[in-house]
């Protein structure tokens, strides 16, 4: 599933070659490097990911001071769900990216600047 909103597009891709693919693929349509975000399941993975392929993490910048704090008091799904919201996605949304997170995907998030 890839989804357009006004905020922000995403997509779910297999692994993180797909990952670092579908970040270039964003950056040649003109997207910058800084509005471009990674989340797989696992943090480590994250990381690897989006060092990798140039990108982003959802942090404080993105969630919030509040959110950025409440998500160290959360299960991992919780935190996901959380991060994905906080990119303009509705609770719906967020269900199904954290549920495709779950499978070992990858979520890639464009996010247009307010």
């Amino acid at each position: 599933m890839n989804s357009t909103n006004a905020q922000a597009y995403a997509k779910v891709v297999e692994n993180g070659v797909q990952a670092v693919e579908a970040v270039k693929e964003l950056q040649t349509t003109g997207y910058l490097a800084d509005h471009i975000f990674v989340l797989a399941h696992e943090k480590d993975r994250t990381d690897r990911i989006a060092d990798t392929a140039d990108a982003n993490e959802i942090g404080i910048k993105e969630e919030g001071l509040f959110d950025s704090m409440a998500n160290l008091f959360r299960s991992r799904g919780d935190e996901l769900r959380a991060k994905i919201v906080s990119m303009g996605f509705t609770e719906a949304e967020a269900d199904f990216y954290e549920s495709e997170l779950d499978k070992g995907k990858v979520l890639i998030i464009a996010k247009k600047k307010d």
